[in-house]
């Protein structure tokens, strides 16, 4: 591969990190042609671009960047897929779906925090996307307004019978 090529791959991988807000680096090394077909089509069904890419430029791109990726670099070994993707849990929800581990999980950037290992796809897929922390904040706001509406209404209804009984009684 030519000098000039490379350098176009690493100003494109740059540019992909920074438009997708969160990647995986998952190893498919044990995937034959025909699961690797599927997992491509899960990924794009589910918004998320996959890509393989040589270690080396990869860790090329991630060094040109504003952000310090070193505690990735380690995880760049072997043979590398990554995952982009805009919601931080698309890809750990994609890899869950795969009993035997394979595609595996080799570190992860999400929500501005470092996942190194297997064993952190747990925690990669309970993490909330922002729609969902935004539905959140609006339900718990919408409750204590709920609540005060009803205590009004029903305070009202119990005040007009009340008055109504007052009303209706002979003096």
């Amino acid at each position: 591969m030519r000098k000039e090529d490379k350098g176009v791959i690493i100003s494109q991988l740059a540019d992909t990190v920074k438009q997708y807000g969160h990647f995986y680096l998952v190893d498919t090394t044990a995937m034959d042609a025909a699961s690797t077909s599927e997992l491509r089509r899960k990924c794009f069904k589910a918004g998320i671009k996959l890509v393989v890419v040589k270690n080396s430029l990869l860790h090329k791109a991630l060094m040109n960047l504003d952000v310090d990726f070193s505690p990735l670099f380690d995880s760049l070994k072997g043979t590398t897929s990554v995952m982009f993707s805009e919601v931080a849990n698309a890809p750990a929800k994609l890899l869950k779906e795969y009993k035997d581990g394979v595609p595996a999980l080799k570190a992860a950037y999400a929500e501005e925090g470092f996942y190194v290992g297997a064993d952190q796809l747990e925690a990669l897929a309970t993490i909330k996307s922002k729609n969902e922390v935004i539905a959140d904040i609006v339900a718990l706001l919408q409750s204590p307004a709920k609540n005060v509406i009803s205590a009004l209404q029903s305070g009202g209804n119990t005040i007009h019978g009340v008055l109504k009984t007052l009303g209706e009684r002979a003096e």
